[in-house]
């Protein structure tokens, strides 16, 4: 059964900082495409980043050039460093395989930019 659980969000101010963090398990996570959500209270839930077998990656417009996605896959584990963060970043992060739909979701870690 497909696995997921997020790590290390939290309360910065804007400008910072953050690493969260995803192990997954119950997929053959070296031959998977990885992905990293978000929901703002009130909106959908949108794609942020996703990574390939090989490490290619994609981001968001809206995060273009702030968030990188990255992988290791002797942990199963895959990350978003975000940079730069802005108040409208804030929100729920989760991870999960690729292509949708998905059948499992992690509890999410909360990412929260505010002054």
């Amino acid at each position: 059964q497909e696995h997921f659980v997020e790590s290390g969000g939290g309360l910065v101010q804007p400008g910072a900082s953050l690493r969260v963090s995803c192990v997954a398990s119950g997929i053959p996570f070296r031959l998977t495409i990885m992905g990293w959500y978000r929901q703002a209270p009130g909106k959908q839930r949108e794609l942020v980043a996703s990574i390939g077998l090989g490490g290619s990656s994609a981001v968001a417009n809206s995060v273009k050039g702030r968030f990188t996605i990255s992988r290791d896959n002797a942990q199963n584990m895959v990350y978003l460093q975000m940079s730069s963060l802005r108040p409208e970043d804030t929100a729920v992060y989760y991870c999960n395989r690729l292509p949708e739909p998905q059948t499992s979701w992690g509890p999410g870690t909360q990412v929260t930019v505010s002054s």
